[in-house]
């Protein structure tokens, strides 16, 4: 579990460097200058979104055969190789406020949840649950890296978030997923053929 819990906080946490969902917590914490009800939404959302990225994760690999699922957890990482190198830009209709008397809290859950659906930090959790096999470690270990690469975002705001070399973070989390990928395809390699002779 130990394993899985730091592996998945590294990877989510250079991930999440410049991704739309940091660019968020930047807009939530400029737009209510209260941080610690936009850390709990940012905690809650995270909770509540990769439980059931997770989830999704941990049922492919049930569902699918061996071969299968290696050969997706491959495909997942390449893709999100080179996906991590595409810019972010933050959707104004994320920001829209779904009802007042929501309060910082209530909208930090709602943006942040709606943010990260589909996003490249949901997708890399349900890969990365189908590929370890330990929900609580990927959960709490996505989990933690998004806290890390948000909270000091909510808290120093953009004098911290403009100092950080994004494209350079970017280029690291590619060779990490790259590299992640080449171990998935070592274990592709392993298993038995898609198709029986």
């Amino acid at each position: 579990m130990f394993q899985s819990f730091l592996v998945c906080t590294g990877v989510v946490t250079l991930a999440e460097i410049g991704d739309k969902t940091q660019l968020l917590s930047l807009v939530l914490a400029a737009r209510y200058r209260r941080p610690l009800p936009i850390v709990l939404g940012v905690l809650t959302a995270t909770l509540l979104n990769h439980a059931g990225a997770a989830g999704i994760g941990t049922l492919l690999a049930g569902w699918f055969s061996p071969t299968l699922l290696n050969w997706s957890i491959v495909a997942s990482f390449l893709l999100m190789a080179g996906w991590i190198l595409v810019p972010d830009k933050l959707d104004e209709q994320a920001l829209a406020v779904p009802h007042r008397g929501w309060g910082i809290f209530g909208t930090t859950v709602w943006t942040f949840f709606m943010a990260e659906m589909g996003d490249k930090t949901q997708v890399v959790t349900i890969a990365l649950a189908a590929q370890q096999h330990d929900f609580i470690g990927v959960v709490s270990g996505t989990t933690c890296g998004m806290l890390l690469a948000n909270v000091p975002v909510i808290y120093a705001g953009s004098r911290f978030a403009h100092r950080l070399p994004v494209r350079t973070v970017h280029r690291v989390a590619a060779v990490i997923f790259l590299l992640m990928g080449g171990l998935a395809l070592r274990n592709a390699f392993g298993t038995t053929p898609l198709l029986a002779p």
